[in-house]
């Protein structure tokens, strides 16, 4: 049987390292700032917090990625860009022995990484492909749908 439309994959262990991280810097960032010597002033302390929540940032950016399938198609993130493709686009994905994450294989003779399915997930990230591998080949030919 195949999974239900829309499904949405989402790495687990990154994105609970990533968000703890982040929120222990940002955190930590705010004593420090508060517990500063009197002689730093206030901009001081609001740069240092800055800096927390600009780590922070960076590492949503490695928690961000994921992989949705929609009856009409299926939409890759991985960190910044975002990647739209009709399901006739894509041929097979694989994830090889070692490899950190997955790939599709597109109808134009390229390929394009996946990290919304990471390895480090273990039995979830095989799991996971499975139920995407399941689901090729049942969208129908039509331009990928674009946010507004």
């Amino acid at each position: 049987m195949r999974p239900e439309t829309p499904r949405t994959w989402r790495p687990r262990a990154v994105r609970w390292v990533a968000y703890a991280l982040g929120a222990l810097i940002v955190g930590t960032m705010v004593v420090l700032a508060v517990i500063l010597p009197v002689e730093w002033r206030a901009l001081d302390r609001v740069l240092v917090v800055g800096l927390g929540l600009a780590i922070a940032a960076g590492l949503h950016m490695l928690a961000r990625p994921r992989l949705i399938a929609t009856e009409r198609n299926v939409i890759v993130i991985n960190g910044i860009r975002t990647h739209y493709l009709a399901w006739p686009e894509v041929l097979d994905i694989r994830m090889p022995v070692g490899e950190p994450w997955p790939s599709l294989d597109l109808s134009d003779g390229t390929s394009l990484p996946v990290m919304g399915i990471q390895s480090t997930d273990g039995d979830l990230a095989r799991r996971n492909l499975e139920e995407f591998r399941a689901m090729l080949g049942r969208g129908e030919a039509s331009e990928p749908e674009r946010p507004a």
